[in-house]
């Protein structure tokens, strides 16, 4: 399954990235994770970037989430709905700017490496905020919002369908509940895949450590030609 061949994945990379066996698995049968969620979540793990907190890394293109303690064990994988607009930074102004006045084009999703937390809000209570400044957080599928078929949309085999909330990420009830609350109950790191930006804008300390390893790799196996 996907899940067991990411877990075995930020092994490879980390030493330390294994799937413990209590790990939640909500993703669709069949669907991948990719090479660079992947490579990803082993170099926090390796390089300490999360300094031992949790994180989660979410990929917008697969819809995808993946959870991790600080001990860098994987602790669960679902779909997640995202920002209905394309884009990796969010608008100036747009945290004060209630739901239904913020423009179709500025409902993105910011991409980027962020520290967050549980903390309140105006008019949701106590939430997982993932990036207070730009009014992101982590919640469950809203039932308020029967238009958009969220919960359909989260239900469904593919990412096709998962851009449409306001900029928030949005995990099912359950994966929330069982994963998402318990691990980020002191707080945590979040990296947010981009969908236009390169990964070396975006994360350009993880940029350099791939290009080293993969020259490196490249020398290795000129080396090894007779």
């Amino acid at each position: 399954m996907a899940l067991a061949l990411t877990s075995v994945g930020a092994a490879s990379a980390a030493d330390n990235a294994t799937q413990p066996v209590a790990a939640v698995d909500e993703l669709p049968q069949g669907q991948d994770v990719s090479d660079t969620v992947i490579e990803l979540a082993g170099w926090v793990v390796a390089s300490k970037d999360s300094q031992g907190y949790p994180f989660a890394v979410m990929d917008k293109a697969a819809a995808q989430i993946l959870v991790f303690g600080g001990d860098g064990k994987l602790r669960g994988a679902a779909p997640a709905l995202f920002g209905s607009a394309t884009g990796d930074h969010s608008a100036p102004g747009v945290a004060g700017l209630a739901l239904r006045e913020i423009p179709g084009r500025d409902r993105t999703t910011p991409a980027g490496r962020f520290v967050g937390g549980y903390g309140p809000s105006i008019d949701a209570g106590r939430v997982l905020w993932v990036d207070y400044d730009s009014a992101v957080s982590i919640h469950p599928t809203p039932p308020g919002t029967p238009a958009e078929k969220r919960a359909e949309r989260l239900a469904s085999p593919t990412p096709d369908d998962n851009r449409v909330t306001h900029g928030c990420i949005n995990v099912s009830s359950e994966f929330y509940e069982r994963v998402v609350r318990s691990t980020f109950e002191r707080g945590g790191v979040f990296y947010v895949l981009p969908d236009n930006a390169s990964m070396a804008e975006i994360f350009p300390e993880f940029a350099q450590s791939r290009a080293t390893a993969q020259h490196e790799d490249g020398k290795r196996e000129r080396s090894g030609r007779h």
